[in-house]
C-alpha cells in the first residue's frame, strides 16, 4: 500500500463534503482508472463551459437568471478543475525524485 503522504486525491467528494483519498500501488487498478476517467470527463466538461460562457456573456440580451445559472456552472467546474490540479500537482512531487 501507499504511504499515507502518497494518497492519491479522487475526483469527488464524500456524502459529507469532505475529500475522498485512494490509496493503492496499482496505477491501472480500477479505482485508478476510474478516477482517470472522471477527472477527464470534468476537464472537458469545464473547457465546454468556458467556451459556453464566453457566448453567454457577449449576449447582450443575456437574463441575469441565466448568468447566475452561468456562475454555479462554472463555480463547480471551477471547483472540479482545482481538486484535478492538487490531485495531479501531488501525483507529481510524489512520482518525482528529490534532488536536494
Amino acid at each position: 500500500m501507499t504511504a499515507p503522504n502518497e494518497l492519491r486525491l479522487l475526483p469527488w467528494s464524500g456524502s459529507d463534503g469532505k475529500p475522498c483519498y485512494l490509496s493503492t500501488d496499482d496505477k491501472a487498478g480500477y479505482m485508478s482508472r476510474l478516477a482517470d476517467n472522471i477527472e477527464a470527463i470534468q476537464l472537458g466538461t469545464a473547457t465546454e463551459l468556458l467556451e459556453h460562457a464566453s457566448e453567454t456573456l457577449n449576449d447582450p440580451d443575456t437574463a441575469p437568471e441565466d448568468l447566475r445559472l452561468l456562475a454555479k456552472e462554472l463555480t463547480g467546474a471551477l471547483r472540479d478543475v482545482l481538486r484535478v490540479a492538487a490531485s495531479r500537482g501531488h501525483l507529481l512531487a510524489v512520482s518525482e525524485p528529490h534532488h536536494p
